[in-house]
């Protein structure tokens, strides 16, 4: 039999750990010293602690090893351990992927100005409607006009808080002129329909975003920034892109200090 001094060095452990292990019952010394309290171990309890260490170094964790020494298949913690390992690989995968991206663009003007995140939409109720505008400085007077139908129809309606309004472009394509819009304002609850408004609960949705800064006019560098992110990082467009209104006309009288955020929703390819 081995003391506890010994054992571990024979172990390439530490005798704090032996003791914790012995505390929780995973591996605790085939004999005490009466007369002086010492744990003592034998080679056999070596065979259990390096199968111990084994599962420990593969990412197990104490309460799995304690299950499996106890009597749980083993398999069943090594299949989860795999599928969270994969999960990492793919995640890192994923950093690595948008790391090359900043790095093969940084040099490129419009990455000083748009950073992309990853950002999961929960669903919400919203007011809606679709219609068709000349050019994008209608906004101005077709948003609010939406706005004060839906409050004259429901004066007890209110917004969800933080208030999420924004338009989704339905021509799947750029264009400047004859814009088909569905503008979508999230409310906290069902209201009165009128003058084709109408009441929806949108899906959740997962969505790679940008933040523009500035002018209306320069959106599409935003675009062409986001859309080239998109394809290089790896995924694909499951919806027609959406823009959110942060800052704007209503609250900033600069428009150098408008925010808009475009959200693109997407998948893996």
């Amino acid at each position: 039999m081995f003391y506890i001094g010994n054992f571990s060095k024979m172990a390439k452990t530490t005798v704090k750990t032996l003791h914790y292990y012995d505390k929780i019952g995973l591996l605790q010394p085939e004999a005490v010293d009466p007369s002086t309290g010492y744990r003592l171990y034998t080679t056999r309890q070596l065979v259990e602690l390096h199968r111990i260490q084994s599962m420990r170094q593969i990412g197990l964790s104490i309460d799995e090893i304690v299950e499996v020494f106890a009597g749980a298949d083993v398999r069943e913690a090594l299949k989860r351990r795999h599928d969270e390992i994969t999960r990492e690989l793919r995640d890192r995968e994923e950093q690595l992927a948008r790391i090359a991206f900043m790095l093969d663009n940084e040099d490129k003007e419009f990455s000083m100005d748009y950073q992309v995140t990853i950002k999961d939409i929960p669903s919400s109720i919203v007011y809606t409607k679709e219609l068709t505008v000349p050019d994008y400085t209608a906004y101005f007077e077709v948003i609010p006009a939406i706005g004060r139908a839906v409050a004259e129809a429901n004066p007890d309606l209110k917004c969800a808080e933080p208030e999420y309004c924004f338009i989704t472009y339905l021509d799947g394509e750029y264009k400047d002129k004859d814009i088909n819009i569905q503008y979508s304002e999230a409310v906290t609850s069902f209201g009165n329909e009128v003058d084709g408004i109408y009441f929806r609960k949108t899906n959740p949705v997962t969505v790679a975003s940008v933040m523009h800064k500035g002018s209306y006019a320069d959106v599409p560098k935003a675009y062409a920034f986001i859309m080239d992110w998109v394809e290089q990082n790896g995924y694909r467009v499951t919806e027609n892109p959406r823009e959110s209104y942060i800052d704007g006309i209503w609250n900033q009288a600069d428009e150098a200090d408008w925010l808009t955020e475009i959200q693109v929703p997407i998948a893996k390819a």
